[in-house]
């Protein structure tokens, strides 16, 4: 028996209980069992990078950017609606989480905030 069940990887709800060998979310009804390696935070010891609308990002996703981005050294900037394949997250400077490759720009970093999961 578990003294502090996990929360909830769905919904993140922290009032988890157990029943018999799982752990069930009294919010979502999601059910699963402890230590699954479906976890939120499981893959990567317990870091989550989210996009703009609360997806959880992985190495290798494409997404796309939600709003207009100014960009040092050029004159017109990232569009809204740019796709980005195979992104990279990294422990980057001031909330940049994103390393990737944008079309017409090069290599850069993003915010996660700025980007939703395509």
């Amino acid at each position: 028996m578990l003294e502090n069940p996990p929360p909830c990887p769905k919904c993140s709800c922290e009032y988890t209980y157990e029943m018999n060998a799982l752990v069930v979310c009294p919010e979502c009804a999601h059910e699963w069992a402890p230590g699954e390696a479906g976890e939120v935070g499981a893959q990567d010891g317990g870091r989550v990078v989210k996009d703009a609308v609360g997806n959880v990002l992985r190495d290798g996703d494409s997404v796309v950017v939600v709003k207009a981005l100014k960009v040092k050294g050029s004159p017109s900037g990232i569009k809204a609606g740019t796709k980005v394949r195979n992104i990279r997250l990294v422990d980057g400077v001031d909330g940049h989480d994103i390393d990737c490759k944008v079309d017409g720009f090069g290599a850069m970093q993003l915010k996660s905030s700025v980007v939703k999961k395509a």
